[in-house]
């Protein structure tokens, strides 16, 4: 007969399974706040300042007020569940460091495109990576407090997204949205294994 005690010892030596994700979107989405707000350890962040040698490079409209800017990742990490934990990757958002993407992008089994619907447009290259490479995704749009407030479904046809793919709203200040947004994606990546098994579909 098994013991309770030994039924403690078996349940307190379950191994959670590690899971890759990442944080994606434009310069300016929310990424590094997103990662910052749910992580369970101090977020690992390489922001620096922007300066005026990079006004001419980084645009930064509708985020005039922007100080700091990711030069290569944030990491973070966040216990699910008993069973799953997730290292959360937070990508560089500007042009001239995308050439990180790929490197960043192994392992992962989806990622969150943060949306700003203030610079929709800057959502787009993010959609693109992820759709070629046949990466799950889901869209996290960040509710701004002085954004203008879209339907999901205005959203999806802005973005030109099919219905498979999840939206849902979300604030990257807060913890439990950011945790929803990130078990939303886990259930998305989720549901494709078996559609993936044989191949891309």
């Amino acid at each position: 007969m098994v013991s309770v005690e030994s039924e403690a010892q078996g349940a307190a030596m379950v191994i959670p399974t590690s899971v890759k994700v990442l944080v994606a979107g434009g310069f300016g989405a929310g990424k590094t706040t997103m990662v910052g707000s749910v992580s369970e350890i101090p977020p690992l962040s390489t922001e620096e300042l922007l300066t005026e040698a990079s006004t001419d490079v980084d645009d930064l409209v509708g985020v005039e007020e922007k100080t700091t800017t990711t030069v290569a990742l944030d990491f973070g990490r966040i216990t699910i569940n008993p069973e799953i934990v997730l290292y959360l990757f937070g990508t560089p958002g500007q042009n001239r460091f995308w050439f990180m993407w790929d490197e960043l992008a192994s392992g992962a089994i989806g990622a969150i495109v943060l949306v700003d619907t203030r610079r929709l447009d800057s959502s787009f290259p993010s959609v693109d990576f992820f759709e070629r490479r046949k990466i799950p995704f889901i869209i996290a749009v960040n509710c701004f407090d002085d954004a203008h407030h879209y339907q999901i479904d205005e959203v999806r046809q802005a973005l030109a997204l099919n219905a498979e793919i999840p939206i849902l709203m979300c604030d990257a200040r807060e913890r439990e949205s950011s945790k929803q947004a990130l078990v939303r994606l886990v259930e998305h990546a989720l549901s494709r294994v078996p559609a993936t098994a044989d191949g891309p579909r």
